[in-house]
């Protein structure tokens, strides 16, 4: 399974924890945290790639803590076999 997140979801960090819980389909216990994010990826069991907006690193976005969302993607992926995160580079105009 393949699931693309949108960057323009990623406007505050409640709504884009709030877009995380709907597109991945995060159960209902998820604590719209970092640290819930990274137990919540650990979890997935069937293959998945999630493709992520680098630009969420960006202060327009969710800036630092973007970066930091960025690395728990990445930490997540390096600890579960069964997930492989890509990073979208924004589109150009």
């Amino acid at each position: 399974m393949e699931i693309v997140l949108d960057e323009k979801r990623f406007k505050g960090r409640s709504r884009a924890h709030a877009y995380l819980k709907e597109k991945l389909n995060l159960p209902d216990y998820y604590g719209r945290n970092l640290d819930a994010l990274y137990d919540c990826l650990g979890e997935i069991m069937e293959e998945t790639v999630i493709v992520v907006p680098k630009i969420i690193q960006n202060k327009e976005y969710l800036g630092e803590y973007g970066q930091t969302m960025l690395r728990v993607f990445r930490d997540a992926a390096e600890e579960n076999p069964a997930l492989t995160v890509q990073f979208k580079e924004a589109a150009k105009k």
